[in-house]
């Protein structure tokens, strides 16, 4: 079968924070799928602060999105036609051929999905990509120890929220920091031990030292600036430190004009700042899938989702990422 599927395309690249301008919505007309490819109709889409790099041109540990060209990003969808024995009209597969209602791939560039009773938008989310970021940075990467106090930045957002909750299934004490009322709520009531709400809080080294008066253990960096300087402030000698991102930093023109002060403890506490990119450590998903499906199922771990409708709205969602306006992981739903 044939069908139109409208995408999205980078119009221009931004230069500093992106607007809506620079994004085009075009249609294409898609064909029937040659011998050993397969039609997908995608059902859901996320859109990801890291995306935001890949509208520059600059090389960088992903290939910079093209001028013109459909994104690429995380999707879900549905096979509609078939023409390879491997995958069959019903299945759901996971791609990166996000930000269009459609498309045809050789199968072997997909993944067939298999749910484990979670439901299917999940492994976009709280059991797709950002839950194993937060699962490898606490467990691999800063290697949580018994006994350690865990600070999480953007906690309410996507990696955050399930960063928290995995800390705490572990046995740590957990500090939060998220923006606005409603997401300090939201922690509280995930379990987080304490939360700082950085928008009501003039001096966020004040507070977290005050949240953590005998220091902090393992800080789980989505932010940078002044939540990188608290944390090390308030970081104890051999802390370990998981960059996963500087969301803060990413609409910077220069990308060298983010100065951390304070930076030197780092030598005098002996710490250890390591940054990391998920995809190196997929060897980490099954045991991730095993211990997530396992508090999924127990009623052990929650999340939450933002969603808009429709494809013409999935430039508006990546936007409201760098305002903070999503409470947990931001998707669009398409089918």
């Amino acid at each position: 079968m044939s069908f139109t599927s409208k995408e999205i395309r980078l119009k221009s690249r931004p230069v500093g924070l992106p607007v809506a301008e620079n994004f085009e919505l075009a249609s294409v007309t898609l064909p029937a799928p040659a011998a050993g490819e397969v039609q997908v109709k995608n059902l859901w889409m996320t859109v990801d602060p890291y995306m935001r790099g890949r509208m520059n041109d600059v090389k960088s540990y992903s290939p910079p999105f093209q001028l013109h060209e459909a994104l690429q990003g995380g999707a879900i969808g549905e096979v509609v036609t078939s023409n390879d024995p491997s995958l069959k009209v019903g299945d759901l597969v996971s791609s990166f051929f996000g930000w269009r209602e459609g498309f045809n791939a050789p199968a072997g560039a997909l993944q067939k999905l298999e749910t484990h009773g979670l439901p299917t938008q999940a492994f976009l989310g709280a059991a797709g990509m950002p839950g194993l970021t937060a699962y490898v940075g606490l467990v691999r990467i800063a290697a949580m120890k018994p006994g350690d106090v865990v600070f999480v930045s953007a906690a309410a957002g996507a990696v955050g929220q399930i960063a928290c909750q995995i800390a705490k299934l572990k046995g740590h004490t957990v500090i939060a920091s998220a923006g606005g009322a409603d997401k300090v709520a939201y922690l509280k009531g995930l379990g987080v031990d304490h939360v700082i709400d950085y928008k009501a809080t003039p001096n966020l080294t004040e507070a977290l030292m005050a949240a953590a008066p005998k220091g902090i253990d393992v800080y789980f960096e989505n932010v940078g600036g002044a939540h990188l300087e608290a944390a090390l402030m308030a970081a104890n000698p051999f802390a370990r430190f998981a960059l996963c991102g500087m969301i803060s930093q990413y609409n910077d023109a220069d990308p060298a004009a983010g100065v951390t002060r304070g930076l030197i403890v780092a030598v005098g506490k002996s710490l250890r700042l390591e940054g990391f990119i998920v995809s190196n450590h997929a060897d980490m998903m099954p045991a991730f899938i095993k211990e997530f499906s396992g508090w999924a199922a127990a009623g052990q771990i929650k999340w939450e989702e933002t969603i808009e409708i429709g494809i013409e709205n999935a430039p508006a969602a990546f936007l409201k990422l760098f305002k903070g306006e999503n409470l947990g992981k931001m998707l669009v739903k398409l089918g």
